[in-house]
């Protein structure tokens, strides 16, 4: 116990001089300018009265709709960008064990067996010099990094950093990636909706060129009033070629987004007022920071370049190492095995930087302008948050109070309709009079129809500002 002992303890001055010169590290003149935002600082407050909206993972099922719950789940399990994300979290997991490992020691072993001829002017005595022999060493060696001044764990808490930032990366594609089938779908919709209503319209505007006809040949109107009847039917082809158009471009976004390119969506759609509307608060929440993925990765960047920052200032200090070795060592194969071939070893072996031409400081300095930059997209994605979620709440009232206005419209132009066919049918006015009037019909449940298009829009993005479940499932802690 002795033998092993005593190195250590001559050693150990060393190491005193080695850790009062690390105490001479110069960090002078290098630190972040940054500061990050808190939520303090963003205003961020919600009414006790009026609770912060939750919202599930899987918020799309809350509409009701099984044909876009099961494009959005295709979406989720075969687009190829949520898989480049998944292969991009299982490579920084690689990396991450990679690093983990630098802190628990190396054991290894070896065996080498050689035939060389000995210098006969160098370092080796008669009889070896300028013989031809055979060396071989069988051995076992360990070494084990004593990582007192952290330099190890800051790297790890740096690769831990980017993992817990690429699983955000991972579930902020993912909401994106949803919010997008949802969206597309919801136009598609739409789409389809105005498409009937300008066939409808289409039916009107013929049955007016068919009376406006009648009324030339019966001498009551001129050519004039006939063309301008008939110049409203390719203008209204138009549009349906348009929405058939912009229909079938959205179907292949959507088989685009499933990654199905082969897979046809129902022909048959139903109605927009058949989707149920989500019940969620316009409120911006006070924990708006911890329900964004994108937010949360963001943080974990920021905590990657601090312990990045640690590992550089870590640099500094020297580096300990406990090597030990134990194994056998002969001239001539035949002698690897006896008793006295054998050998060992142990004993600290300390480095440290005395002059490296500033190396280390640049190198500090690098990581500590990649914190800033770390910290400055933060903020900048803390910014986008807030103001994004404030421009879907103010959308979202918006429209409810143009939806009051429309009903209230439409109800007038149905009103004006009803009584165009009363007198019709009492003989005191015209066709024309009631398809003029439902003319403004058929606008109002148009402009329905986009009102109630852009309601489902804006809750899906008002969804997806908010984090679209992202606390549930939380794989990153927010700063």
């Amino acid at each position: 116990m002795t033998t092993v002992t005593t190195p250590l303890r001559q050693c150990a001055p060393l190491l005193l001089c080695a850790m009062a010169l690390a105490g001479c590290a110069n960090f002078s003149g290098i630190a972040p300018t940054t500061q990050q935002l808190r939520a303090a600082d963003l205003g961020l407050q919600t009414s006790a009265a009026v609770p912060a909206p939750q919202i599930a993972s899987a918020w799309w099922r809350a509409y009701g709709d099984a044909q876009l719950t099961e494009l959005v789940e295709a979406a989720i399990a075969n687009n190829p960008s949520l898989q480049v994300a998944r292969a991009r979290i299982e490579r920084v997991k690689a990396v991450n064990e990679v690093v983990d490992a630098a802190l628990l020691p190396s054991v290894g072993a070896g065996l080498d067996m050689t035939r060389q001829l000995f210098t006969s002017t160098g370092m080796y005595p008669p009889p070896l010099a300028g013989t031809v022999r055979e060396t071989a060493t069988l051995q076992a060696s360990a070494s084990w990094e004593l990582d007192f001044f952290g330099k190890n764990r800051a790297a790890l808490d740096a690769a831990l950093g980017q993992m817990q930032a690429a699983q955000a990366d991972a579930q902020a594609a993912r909401m994106l990636l949803a919010s997008s089938v949802a969206r597309s779908y919801f136009q598609l919709l739409r789409l389809q909706a105005q498409s009937e209503l300008v066939q409808a319209t289409l039916a009107q505007r013929d049955q007016i060129r068919r009376l406006v006809q009648e009324r030339v040949q019966a001498g009551l109107d001129t050519q004039f009033e006939l063309r301008q009847s008939e110049g409203a039917l390719p203008d209204t082809r138009l549009q349906l070629e348009m929405l058939a158009e912009q229909m079938q471009l959205t179907r292949n976004a959507l088989a685009a987004l499933t990654a199905r390119p082969g897979a046809a969506i129902a022909p048959v759609l139903p109605a927009q007022s058949a989707i149920q509307l989500m019940a969620i608060r316009p409120v911006l929440p006070i924990d708006l920071l911890a329900r964004r993925a994108d937010i949360a990765a963001a943080a974990q960047r920021v905590k990657a370049a601090l312990s990045d920052v640690d590992n550089a200032k870590a640099q500094f200090y020297p580096n300990i190492n406990l090597v030990a070795f134990a194994g056998m060592s002969s001239i001539g194969f035949d002698r690897l095995m006896d008793a006295g071939s054998q050998q060992w070893g142990i004993g600290p072996a300390v480095r440290l930087p005395l002059f490296d031409g500033g190396r280390l400081r640049a190198n500090l300095r690098a990581k500590t302008t990649d914190l800033d930059a770390a910290i400055a997209s933060y903020n900048a994605a803390v910014l986008d948050a807030v103001r994004d979620v404030a421009d879907q709440i103010a959308s979202t009232q918006a429209l409810a109070r143009q939806q009051t206005e429309q009903a209230q419209a439409q109800a007038k132009a149905q009103a004006g309709y009803e009584i165009a066919q009363q007198r019709f049918q009492a003989g005191l006015g015209t066709a024309l009079h009631v398809l003029a009037a439902q003319t403004a019909v058929l606008a109002q449940q148009r402009q329905a129809q986009d009102l109630l298009w852009r309601t489902l829009d804006t809750q899906v993005q008002l969804v997806r500002s908010l984090g679209g479940g992202y606390q549930e499932e939380a794989l990153a802690a927010a700063p």
